[in-house]
């Protein structure tokens, strides 16, 4: 077990875990980012799994939320309203990702650094994008020799919707010496039975059964296999960019058919936000050269319930004035 501490350019640095097993993962502290993540396939060759910048201009030239910490509140706000708060809309009518400038265009600080894990911290004012409260947040990476951990935290002085979580762009197939697959033939499984319909500028209704339609992950399947039917749901976003109600802990599992690398994915958050990468359009250069376009890449976001700070009906995000938030992923990555 070993952790290394360097420079990321003249602005941020890097912090990489490694497991003998080979699983190593690279944090950067300009939005508390995972900048890769390296994964042995059925064969021990090890590759990067994760879309991201080799070098630090990418990530501040472009809001892409490659594996970057999301807040203060992942996902949609309607109208960037909610009572006490009004976020400046950044995605059409609705604030997104926590506004315009939200934690993952800060630069965070390195509070620890220990063999297997690494702590990282920013503090975001009252009034900071419209939210209220000072707020102090922290999230955790800690290695394994097969699962990466990510841990949130939050305190915060008023009350405040707060919903954090990462926004990596998982290809398992990884870059296959400088190329890359589409993620169509991965296949998902989602623990969910139910999932959030969203109207015409992406805002959740009311939750749905995902039985007898293309969003029914709870056997495993292809995602290319339901994602081309002409439904309003997915035409409407150009794929899966929707939030699943999660029946249990055991949210997902991702698997990658042709290198075998296999993604289980824990959480205590209530829903798992499935984009399906639909707007990556290939303009942007990546990691090795790479131009990544539609389909090129899968997320899977634990999370709060998007819109959650108006629906009384949906789980509440609200963290109260002196109480402590904390909520987790965990990915254990397997072969076969």
């Amino acid at each position: 077990m070993t952790a290394t501490r360097e420079p990321f350019g003249p602005q941020m640095e890097r912090v990489t875990l490694r497991r003998p097993s080979g699983l190593e993962a690279r944090i950067i502290t300009f939005g508390a980012a995972l900048q890769a993540l390296i994964v042995p396939d059925r064969d021990g060759r090890l590759d990067d799994v994760v879309l991201g910048h080799d070098g630090p201009d990418g990530y501040l030239a472009h809001r892409d939320f490659f594996g970057a910490t999301i807040g203060r509140f992942a996902n949609r706000i309607a109208g960037g309203r909610f009572p006490g708060g009004q976020v400046p809309p950044n995605d059409g009518p609705n604030a997104v990702h926590g506004g315009p400038e939200g934690l993952d265009r800060r630069h965070w600080q390195i509070e620890t650094v220990e063999d297997d894990a690494v702590t990282l911290s920013t503090h975001s004012p009252d009034g900071d994008q419209g939210f209220p409260g000072n707020l102090l947040v922290r999230v955790t990476y800690a290695l394994e020799d097969d699962a990466l951990s990510i841990l949130w935290q939050a305190q915060t002085d008023r009350d405040t919707p707060v919903n954090l979580t990462n926004h990596s762009f998982f290809n398992l197939g990884g870059k296959l010496q400088g190329g890359m697959r589409d993620v169509m033939g991965h296949v998902l499984q989602v623990n969910a039975s139910r999932f959030l319909a969203v109207n015409a500028v992406s805002i959740p209704e009311n939750p749905a059964p995902v039985e007898g339609t293309p969003f029914d992950f709870r056997q495993p399947r292809p995602l290319g296999e339901g994602i081309r039917q002409g439904v309003p749901q997915l035409l409407r976003v150009q794929g899966y960019d929707h939030c699943y109600c999660l029946d249990d802990q055991a949210a997902a599992v991702l698997h990658d058919p042709v290198t075998g690398r296999r993604m289980e994915l824990w959480t205590d958050q209530p829903g798992l936000q499935v984009y399906s990468g639909n707007f990556l359009d290939g303009k942007r250069t990546g990691k090795g050269g790479l131009a990544p376009r539609m389909g090129d890449a899968i997320c899977l976001e634990p999370q709060e319930w998007p819109d959650s700070p108006n629906r009384s009906d949906f789980p509440s995000p609200i963290l109260r004035a002196g109480e402590r938030y904390a909520r987790q992923m965990r990915l254990r990555f397997s072969a076969q």
